[in-house]
């Protein structure tokens, strides 16, 4: 679906505005740093784009969690920093994750509400799990505080909890393609994490929309005439079928936002498909343009 790349893009737009940002990055090595064309992400946050300049832009930077770092800086905080190595090494984790289903995202999460906590940055945007994990993810608080009644696990849960349902200290933005599958799993998916999260719903985002493009429909050997081309044998049908396929894909496109801003009626932003294999900082800057271009459209409620 393209979340990463909307992460990235989120971050970079909010630069743009002067707003500091950190990116938290919790499924591993996802290629977000190479967009600012940096060096891969690991625990120590590491500086993205210094921000500054002329333009008073943010500084945006970035980190990766897991959970076994999260717990190894709990047990430190809590002046346990002698078994906190030890632990972790002897996989003791894993066996708590198993007699509480939803301990390791309590630890991410728990992480997360720390360093929103701590003030240092305008604006936190976590690159969430995809749509299968992310609501168990999210519901991972309100699944501890059913089981865990007491101790600084039920603390922390509740914590988070508190985070994620406060709509002015966190918003989910959701990500799809302009396809059914994806639109289906993303109506899904909001009804799900309101429902049995209770986490604010921010605009949708659209990733990988086709722009339109003027002449489309016109014949080949037409636009060749107005501008003063010859085609060579072969090539008409070649741009025939190209139009064609550009055509479709749009409608097809336009079928599917309509249908998804029938079913959720929250605002979209759709950021254009981008023909590249890989995203670096010039493809970044584009989006970054656009979705800024949309932000400024959308009301102020929004």
């Amino acid at each position: 679906m393209g979340k990463t790349v909307v992460t990235a893009t989120l971050a970079r737009a909010a630069a743009r505005v002067g707003l500091s940002t950190l990116v938290i990055e919790v499924e591993g090595k996802s290629g977000l740093a190479t967009m600012y064309g940096r060096s891969p992400l690991d625990y120590t946050e590491a500086t993205l784009h210094p921000g500054g300049g002329t333009g008073g832009e943010g500084e945006v930077r970035a980190r990766t969690l897991t959970p076994d770092e999260a717990l190894l800086d709990y047990l430190r905080e809590h002046g346990m920093s002698r078994i906190s190595k030890r632990l972790v090494s002897s996989g003791a984790l894993d066996v708590v994750a198993t007699a509480a289903p939803g301990i390791k995202d309590i630890l991410i999460l728990g992480k997360v509400k720390q360093l929103e906590r701590a003030g240092g940055t305008d604006l936190v945007v976590l690159d969430a799990p995809a749509a299968g994990h992310a609501i168990t993810f999210l519901q991972a608080a309100r699944a501890l505080l059913d089981t865990v009644r007491v101790g600084p696990i039920n603390a922390q849960a509740r914590d988070v909890l508190e985070m994620l349902t406060d709509h002015e200290r966190c918003r989910v933005v959701l990500v799809t393609l302009p396809e059914e599958t994806p639109v289906n799993e993303l109506v899904d998916t909001a009804f799900n994490l309101e429902d049995r999260v209770g986490v604010g719903l921010g605009p949708v985002v659209v990733n990988g929309c086709y722009d339109s493009v003027a002449g489309v429909g016109v014949e080949p050997e037409t636009a060749a005439t107005e501008a003063g081309a010859t085609l060579r044998e072969g090539e008409a049908d070649v741009l025939r079928a190209a139009a064609r396929f550009r055509s479709d894909r749009t409608a097809l496109q336009n079928e599917q936002v309509d249908r998804l801003a029938e079913q959720l009626p929250l605002a979209q932003l759709r950021l254009p498909f981008v023909f590249t294999t890989e995203i670096g900082p010039p493809e970044l800057e584009l989006l970054a343009d656009r979705l800024l271009e949309q932000i400024d459209a959308l009301p102020e409620a929004v």
